[in-house]
C-alpha cells in the first residue's frame, strides 16, 4: 500500500478543473473525487472527516488521467452531490444522507445550501457547454467514474458477499440500450486488469443517477453515459490509504477500453446512416 494518504480539505481549491484534449468523442468525469468544502460549509460541518471521506470517492480522478478528456470536481458531495437531480443535491438534514449527523444546529442554513446549487448549476453549465459541442459533432461517450464501498460493517469485518459487490457495476438505468448496448457490451468485455478479469456486471448496486440521467435527456440521440462504479478493493477505505498500484493498474484498464468502446460507437454510428 501507499504511504500516500487521502487528500484533506484545504478549502481553497477552484470547483473543478478541465484537462485534456476535447476534440473527439469519449470524455471521462469525477464529480465525487473531491473532498473540498467552501468555508462557509466548512464552518458548519459537524461530520467526522474520516466519515465523510469514506462517502466520497477518493482517487477517482486518478482512474481516469489517461483518458482524453477528463473533468474533475474538487468540491465534496456534502456541499453539492453532483449525481443527483438538482432538488435533492444538498445534503440539508440527515435524512438526505444516509442519517448522518452532519451541521451545526441539525440542518444547514437555506442561505448557504442556496449558494450551494450555484455550485451545483456552475458544474452543469460547463458540462452542457462541452457537451453542446460534442454533440455537434456525433454521438458520444461518457464515463461517469464513481467508487463504492463494500466494507459497511467495519474494518474488521467481513467484507460483502461478491455476489451483490462485483468488482465494477456498470449503471444504465436510463440509457437506450436496445440502441447503445454494443457499446456497453464492448466496454464491459475490454475492462480487466493484468492479473486477470474482472467481476463486471450491470445494474447491480447502481444504475446511474445525475450526470447520466441529464445527459441522456439533453442528448437523446448522442449520449451514451456509463456510471462506471469501482468497488474500493484500490484503497483501504477505514483509513484513507491508496493503493497506488492497483489504481494505475485501474487507470490503465479504463484507457484499454478507449479504441474498441469507440470503434462501437463509429458501428452503431455508421450503421444508423447507411
Amino acid at each position: 500500500m501507499s504511504e500516500t494518504r487521502a487528500p484533506q480539505a484545504t478549502h481553497d481549491l477552484p470547483v473543478l478543473s478541465v484537462d485534456g484534449d476535447w476534440s473527439g468523442q469519449l470524455v471521462a468525469t469525477a464529480v465525487h473525487a473531491g473532498h473540498d468544502l467552501r468555508p462557509e460549509v466548512h464552518e458548519q460541518m459537524v461530520l467526522d472527516e474520516e466519515v465523510r471521506l469514506r462517502e466520497e470517492d477518493p482517487f477517482t480522478d486518478r482512474f481516469i488521467e489517461r483518458l482524453p478528456a477528463r473533468l474533475v470536481v474538487h468540491r465534496s458531495r456534502f456541499e453539492t452531490d453532483l449525481n443527483r437531480v438538482r432538488e435533492e443535491a444538498v445534503y440539508r438534514e440527515p435524512e438526505d444522507a444516509w442519517g448522518l449527523d452532519m451541521w451545526r444546529g441539525g440542518r444547514l442554513p437555506d442561505d448557504i445550501a442556496e449558494r450551494s446549487l450555484e455550485v451545483f448549476d456552475e458544474v452543469y453549465d460547463e458540462l452542457g457547454r462541452r457537451f453542446d459541442e460534442i454533440a455537434a459533432r456525433g454521438p458520444f461517450v461518457v464515463y461517469d467514474v464513481h467508487s463504492y464501498n463494500h466494507r459497511r460493517d467495519g474494518a474488521d469485518a467481513v467484507p460483502g458477499p461478491q455476489e451483490d459487490n462485483p468488482d465494477v457495476n456498470v449503471g444504465t438505468g436510463s440509457l437506450d440500450r436496445e440502441r447503445w448496448g454494443s457499446v456497453v457490451d464492448t466496454f464491459m468485455e475490454h475492462v480487466e486488469l493484468s492479473g486477470g478479469r474482472l467481476d463486471v456486471r450491470e445494474n447491480v448496486k447502481f444504475r446511474g443517477r445525475g450526470i447520466a440521467q441529464w445527459a441522456h435527456a439533453r442528448y437523446p440521440d448522442q449520449a451514451v453515459v456509463l456510471a462506471i462504479e469501482f468497488k474500493k478493493t484500490y484503497m483501504d477505505e477505514w483509513t484513507g490509504e491508496p493503493d497506488d498500484e492497483r489504481i494505475a493498474a485501474i487507470a490503465a484498464a479504463l484507457a484499454a477500453t478507449r479504441g474498441p468502446v469507440l470503434a462501437a460507437l463509429e458501428r452503431l454510428t455508421e450503421g444508423a446512416t447507411a
